[in-house]
């Protein structure tokens, strides 16, 4: 299903977009026309490979950048990277993301701190370092990927929902700063989707949650 908008011409960064939903958004936006900058934690041949399959089939550029969001030196040189090759940015989406669930009292604390150095000191560095760029470009979008567990949480989802409901809360104050600079801030909040990401969970806690979806599956 392709987009129907028409984004020719512009650029996006869409992190942590090797694979799933990341992925996804970054096809779709460069089917619309955008340029896009593809973005995983570590630089792999498979990376490349994705940012060169993308402008092949799009008719696009697509930039593969290696970056972890965690660390702001690196997010500098990602953003300072996509300036300069394409010289501006339209659209930034903050998706990288990690998942790592223990139930209260048994959640490790190298857990609790990769799962904020992503989830939200991740989403905070990104949109501090873009918002710049964004705004030397004459405005643009932000759209942060939060989670339906940072809305409503989850039993065994401490850690998640708390990373999550950050990034929502993050994403109302980043609308109101931004808007005097023409920067939209927006968050999106996706259910149970099948993802490489949800591969690691055990059957049983996969059935209880495919469970408690009304319509009996998982999104895609």
């Amino acid at each position: 299903m392709a987009l129907n908008i028409d984004l020719s011409g512009q650029v996006t960064l869409v992190t942590g977009s090797s694979r799933g939903i990341g992925r996804e958004v970054a096809q779709r936006l460069a089917a619309a026309g955008s340029h896009v900058i593809v973005n995983a934690r570590t630089d792999t041949p498979q990376l490349h490979e994705l940012a060169s399959a993308i402008a092949a089939e799009h008719g696009v550029r697509c930039a593969a950048i290696a970056a972890d969001v965690s660390d702001i030196a690196q997010v500098n040189a990602l953003l300072q990277q996509t300036f300069k090759l394409f010289r501006r940015l339209d659209t930034l989406v903050n998706n990288a993301g990690i998942l790592r669930d223990g139930l209260i009292g048994m959640i490790r604390q190298d857990d609790v701190v990769a799962t904020l150095g992503v989830n939200t000191i991740g989403t905070l560095n990104c949109i501090q370092v873009g918002a710049r760029l964004l705004e030397r470009s004459g405005g643009g979008s932000i759209i942060n990927v939060s989670s339906i567990i940072g809305v409503r949480g989850n039993a065994g989802q401490l850690v998640s929902a708390a990373s999550k409901g950050a990034v929502v809360a993050t994403t109302f104050a980043a609308a109101k700063d931004l808007a005097p600079k023409k920067i939209r801030v927006n968050a999106i909040a996706p259910g149970y989707i099948e993802t490489d990401m949800i591969q690691a969970i055990p059957d049983p806690i996969h059935q209880q949650r495919l469970a408690s979806i009304a319509m009996g599956r998982i999104g895609t």
